[in-house]
C-alpha cells in the first residue's frame, strides 16, 4: 500500500461534504478529484479542501482521467450498484452511502465482485461505531440476555414534508421511501446488533400520498424463532428524528432509547439499569471514514462489510411484496 491513499469523491452534495472534511484533515490521505453534475455542489466541495483540486461533471470521465486508489460514493440510491462496480472493475476500494444497493440481485453481484478484486467495501451505516450499540452487540453475542426472543424497532421522522421536490420521492432515483432510506439505518443495526436473519415478514405500507413508501409497519419472524416488529414513521409532525429500539431474550432485556439512554434488566439486573460505562466494550474508536482508511491500510477490520447491506436489502424486499400483497413473504436468501 501507498504511503498516500488517494480518494475521489462520486458525489458531493451535503452528505458527502462531511466525509470530505474528515478525510481531508487524516494524515497520509490525499483528496484527488470530485465528480457531480451539479457545479454548485463541485464549488462547495472545493470550499472543504486547502488545495485545487480537479472536478468532474461526470464520474466515469473521472475515473479514467484520475489517479485513484479508493472512492467515496454519496449519490441517489438507485445509482449506487453501477458506482459501486464502476469502482471495482478499476481497482479501487469503496466507501458507499446507504442502501448498498436497492435490490438484492445487485447486492449479490456487488459481493461477488468484491471478493473477486479482494478490495475494502465498507457502507455508510454510522452506528457501529457507537458504542452503545457495540456494547448491546457484545452483551447479546456473550448470552448476556440469552436467546433473543422479541425485537421492536421505531424510527420517526419529518421525511415526507423534508423531501418534497427532492429526489428522495423519486422512486428512480430513490429506489424506496423511507424504509430504504433513514429506515435502512435501523434495520441494519436491529440485524446487526442481535445477529439475528430474518425469515418471513408481513407488512402494512401507507405512500401517503407520495409515489413511495412513508410509514412502514411490520412484523417479522427470524430464523431462530424469534418475532419483531419494525415501525416507521415517515410523515412525523415533529421536525427532529426519534429511535427506540427493545431486545428482549429469555434472560433479559435491553433497551436503547432516544437520547443515548441504554438500559438492561437480567439476571443479574433485576430492575431496569441505565449503562453508561462502555469501557469494557470491544472499543473502536474513530468514524467510518476512520475505518474506511484503517481497513484499506489493513490496520483495522471493516466494521460495515458488503454483507450488511445484503441483509437490509433482502428483509426491505420482503416488505415490499408483502404490502403489494396483502400476505406474509419469505425473506429469500443468497
Amino acid at each position: 500500500m501507498a504511503e498516500t491513499i488517494r480518494v475521489g469523491f462520486i458525489g458531493t452534495g451535503g452528505n458527502a461534504r462531511g466525509h470530505i472534511g474528515c478525510l481531508a484533515g487524516m494524515k497520509g490521505v490525499q483528496i484527488a478529484a470530485f465528480a457531480d453534475p451539479s457545479k454548485g455542489a463541485l464549488k462547495a466541495a472545493q470550499e472543504r479542501v486547502k488545495t485545487k483540486v480537479p472536478v468532474f461533471s461526470d464520474y466515469v470521465e473521472m475515473l479514467d482521467k484520475t489517479e485513484m486508489d479508493a472512492a467515496v460514493i454519496s449519490t441517489p440510491h438507485t445509482l449506487h450498484f453501477e458506482q459501486v462496480m464502476a469502482c471495482l472493475d478499476r481497482g479501487l476500494h469503496v466507501q458507499v452511502e446507504k442502501p448498498m444497493t436497492c435490490t438484492s440481485a445487485h447486492a449479490r453481484e456487488v459481493i461477488r465482485k468484491q471478493k473477486e478484486t479482494g478490495k475494502t467495501l465498507l457502507i455508510g451505516y454510522q452506528r457501529h461505531y457507537d458504542p452503545r450499540f457495540r456494547w448491546a452487540r457484545q452483551q447479546i453475542a456473550e448470552g448476556a440476555i440469552g436467546r433473543v426472543t422479541l425485537t421492536h424497532v421505531y424510527q420517526g421522522q419529518n421525511w415526507l414534508r423534508n423531501q418534497q421536490g427532492r429526489w428522495r420521492l423519486d422512486p428512480a432515483l430513490s429506489g424506496g421511501g423511507q424504509l430504504n432510506d433513514s429506515g435502512s439505518h435501523v434495520v441494519d443495526i436491529l440485524l446487526w446488533i442481535t445477529g439475528l436473519e430474518a425469515e418471513e415478514a408481513f407488512a402494512y405500507v401507507d405512500n401517503r400520498g407520495a409515489e413511495v413508501d412513508v410509514n412502514s409497519a411490520v412484523s417479522v419472524r427470524f430464523t431462530n424463532g424469534a418475532i419483531g416488529t419494525i415501525t416507521i414513521v415517515g410523515d412525523e409532525v415533529a421536525g427532529g428524528m426519534w429511535e427506540d429500539i427493545t431486545i428482549a431474550g429469555d434472560k433479559g432485556i435491553i433497551w436503547i432509547r432516544q437520547g443515548g439512554k441504554l438500559l438492561v434488566a437480567n439476571e443479574s439486573r433485576r430492575r431496569p439499569t441505565e449503562v453508561t460505562d462502555f469501557s469494557g466494550v470491544e472499543s473502536f474508536p474513530g468514524s467510518k471514514d476512520g475505518n474506511f482508511i484503517d481497513a484499506i491500510r489493513g490496520k483495522a477490520e471493516n466494521q460495515v462489510p458488503a454483507i450488511c447491506g445484503l441483509r437490509v436489502i433482502e428483509l426491505t424486499e420482503a416488505v415490499w411484496r408483502s404490502a403489494a400483497s396483502g400476505l406474509p413473504q419469505k425473506v429469500e436468501k443468497s
